[in-house]
């Protein structure tokens, strides 16, 4: 069982080419799901049963393990089987008739236009740094972006003539728009403020911290809580939160889930699903059009 599951961790890595965090999620659950079936006197993947599974996923829930969490397990679980028999290891897949319970959706926390406004307008930009704060303030609210795409930012990623910037994490890369005000803030901080943090030396990253140093997750953190403080504004502010609240506001503009999707650069459309709700129109639409409407 345990060289079944090296054999698909090394089909994930070098074919599948998946990032690390999620071999990583895909190994440790295997590895309670192979050390449950051990535990039952079970030490082959052939002697894997439909009942087995069903019991290893009833134990995950006797123990208080969430709907989320069971899911995720389920899911790595069938991929595994999947791979088994696609190579031939298995000529049934046990896992077929595994379904992950429902997980409820929630929306996730988002700040009002008015409340992203109010932080938008802290930064003071006659400094460096006030500069540098509103730029990178105003770039993620308009991309939607990740923070850590935030700050491994690269000068030569962003395109001021056309609006544009390249994003790249885990070996993946996406182009992204934005609007004017951002362009601006960033041609802003790139002719008078950018050069006070490089310190006479050269950089590629586009953000630094007052020491010239790498801007960090946690650094720019800091910065968008102490904003948020200064506006006044009494929520438990995180970089997701703007994040989030970009593809909200976008959505209540009339975007399409698929151009939020490709935006936030999501794998799957259904993961923007919870922003469906913030759309204008479709109860106005599904009144006029449907015959029970």
């Amino acid at each position: 069982m345990d060289e079944e599951i090296q054999h698909f961790v090394g089909y994930l890595e070098n074919v599948k080419k998946v990032s690390r965090n999620t071999v990583m999620s895909y190994h440790g659950d295997l590895g309670k799901m192979t050390a449950y079936m051990k535990n039952q006197g079970v030490c082959s993947v052939d002697e894997i049963s439909a009942t087995l599974l069903n019991s290893f996923v009833l134990n995950m829930e006797c123990t208080g393990k969430s709907a989320a969490t069971i899911s995720r397990y389920i899911a790595s679980i069938k991929a595994f089987f999947e791979y088994l028999m696609r190579e031939h290891v298995l000529e049934e897949d046990p896992s077929f008739f595994l379904k992950a319970p429902k997980v409820e959706k929630k929306v996730p926390g988002i700040l009002t236009v008015q409340e992203m406004e109010d932080i938008l307008d802290q930064p003071v930009t006659d400094n460096p740094k006030g500069l540098r704060d509103k730029a990178m303030l105003e770039l993620l609210y308009a991309t939607g972006m990740r923070v850590s795409e935030l700050v491994h930012l690269e000068a030569e990623d962003v395109n001021l003539r056309f609006g544009w910037i390249i994003c790249r994490e885990e070996g993946k890369e996406r182009m992204i728009p934005f609007g004017g005000t951002a362009g601006r803030a960033l041609l802003e901080y790139m002719d008078r403020g950018r050069d006070s943090f490089m310190k006479k030396r050269p950089e590629k990253l586009l953000f630094l911290n007052c020491s010239g140093a790498p801007m960090s997750r946690q650094g720019f953190w800091k910065v968008l809580k102490g904003y948020a403080a200064k506006a006044g504004i009494d929520k438990d502010i995180t970089p997701r939160m703007f994040r989030h609240s970009c593809a909200a506001h976008m959505a209540a503009g009339g975007a399409g889930l698929q151009i939020i999707q490709e935006m936030l650069g999501y794998t799957d459309v259904a993961a923007t699903q919870i922003y469906a709700e913030f759309q204008p129109g479709i109860r106005k639409e599904y009144s006029k059009a449907h015959p029970r409407g």
